[in-house]
């Protein structure tokens, strides 16, 4: 978890320069796009938020001990599953998947989905921002762009980074969302994440990002390890050939 003894630094405090710092580091970024190739479009929305360590941070759905013996490398350790004590300055808004809906339930995501016919990407990711949490950001709220990531389950998914504000009023809607969550920076910027794994199924490594005592993976580990590099600390990474865990491949 976030060490208490670690200091938030300056850069990080939440308001107009930490805007402007990200707006340039994205600006310097050149995005790398994907062909859909037959694959479905599908849009994310990497919502940046201020959090409060004092008053925010409960986890009531910590991933079953069953979710974490499917996690290659996580089997045997001591993971809990738990994001209790990620929280404190910048932070971006996660998402656990509402435990009734058809695919990945209970997984790690970030508020997004396809993208409708006839509809822009980011508008997509806009709105399902809007269904999923009943957050409503105007375009202007848009910081930058990542790269696209190709899913195994057939989708090509473009992050947007958006300026959410210090304390956007959230209500998740039952349906799509189990529960919310404020993920500290600094808690991106762990100097044990991210992790790669191998799994027998792939030649590709399988990016892990520690959250609390907890695992992200690919493709939502994918775009945070991108938006810590590019967003956060103003370097890169290419993140499309690394892989996704099997049990995320449907």
């Amino acid at each position: 978890m976030t060490s208490p003894d670690r200091e938030l630094p300056a850069a990080w405090l939440f308001g107009p320069s930490l805007r402007a710092h990200l707006v340039a580091n994205l600006g310097r970024h050149v995005r790398l796009p994907i062909s859909l190739d037959g694959r479905r479009h599908a849009a994310v929305a990497v919502v940046v938020v201020d959090s409060d360590a004092s008053s925010e941070g409960s986890d009531e759905h910590p991933s079953s001990q069953e979710r974490m013996g499917e996690m290659p490398g996580a089997a045997d350790s001591a993971l809990t599953g738990n994001a209790i004590g990620t929280v404190g300055g910048p932070a971006v808004l996660l998402t656990r998947r509402a435990t009734r809906l058809r695919a990945h339930t209970g997984q790690w995501a970030l508020p997004g989905g396809q993208v409708d016919d006839g509809e822009a990407p980011l508008d997509a990711a806009r709105r399902e921002l809007r269904e999923e949490l009943d957050v409503d950001l105007p375009a202007s709220a848009l910081l930058g762009v990542l790269d696209d990531y190709a899913t195994r389950s057939g989708y090509v998914i473009t992050p947007f980074v958006l300026w959410g504000g210090v304390d956007p009023l959230i209500h998740p809607h039952p349906d799509e969302v189990l529960s919310v969550h404020r993920v500290a920076f600094q808690e991106l910027c762990r100097v044990d994440s991210p992790r790669f794994v191998t799994i027998p199924e792939s030649d590709r490594p399988v990016v892990q990002i520690p959250i609390g005592d907890g695992l992200i993976h690919a493709p939502t580990g994918a775009v945070l390890l991108q938006f810590r590099r590019v967003a956060i600390e103003g370097t890169s990474e290419r993140v499309a050939g690394y892989e996704q865990p099997v049990f995320a491949w449907h």
